[in-house]
């Protein structure tokens, strides 16, 4: 289900991993909206949910139709602000996912790239917690290091969590200590698993090696 803020490249996102779910068996359908989510029958034959939607509006049906196919198994699967910053308007959506982008902190204030996309770049680690070594969608996969947005995430303590980032404090920012948000993380709901990792924002970022490969493993994992 794709569709929402253009600046995330919804259709082109998405087309990069249908080819490997077709390749394992899945047959594709493809959305532009939550509408699909209302239909219990449908939702019902549904082994999994990709999702990359940043931000919109979901209706309160399309949601109750979301949660009531994971809580009988459906998985749901995405990344960065196509799942972390989805549907703003709804607390019971962030309920679901379990974190929500909060902000990207950006360059200093007075860098030339200020106003521009490239602002929010920013070099990072994400970090593999000892949990990850040995989970299937983890496992083999070591510290890397990014150049892209960073997600700062407001999260609960009922998500996974496989992976971290922290974000320094610089001389201009006004907190006062190290922030350390969940960068990948997954969710048991009911019979259904949700599987989150924030790195995402634009193709070459998806088509880095240990994103590439954690998306992928995330998708079958969460898969029915």
């Amino acid at each position: 289900m794709r569709g929402g803020w253009e600046g995330h490249a919804p259709v082109a996102a998405t087309d990069l991993f249908v080819p490997f779910l077709e390749k394992n068996g899945f047959e594709v359908r493809l959305a532009d909206g939550p509408e699909p989510y209302a239909d219990a029958a449908y939702m019902a034959g549904v082994d999994l949910v990709v999702q990359c939607y940043t931000m919109g509006a979901i209706e309160p049906d399309q949601l109750k139709g979301l949660r009531a196919a994971i809580e009988a198994g459906t998985g749901m699967a995405g990344w960065h602000g196509g799942i972390a910053d989805s549907y703003r308007n709804s607390s019971d959506y962030l309920h679901l996912i379990g974190g929500q982008f909060a902000c990207h902190p950006g360059k200093h204030p007075g860098d030339e790239d200020a106003g521009t996309e490239r602002h929010n770049f920013v070099p990072y680690t994400v970090n593999m917690l000892p949990a990850a070594a040995t989970h299937p969608i983890t496992e083999g996969i070591g510290d890397f290091d990014l150049v892209t947005e960073q997600y700062w995430v407001l999260a609960d303590d009922y998500i996974d969590v496989l992976a971290t980032t922290t974000q320094q404090v610089r001389p201009w920012d006004p907190w006062h200590r190290e922030v350390t948000s969940p960068a990948v993380w997954t969710r048991r709901w009911g019979k259904g698993r949700i599987f989150v990792a924030t790195p995402g924002h634009s193709l070459d970022v998806l088509e880095h090696d240990s994103v590439r490969t954690i998306i992928e493993r995330g998708l079958l994992w969460a898969s029915r």
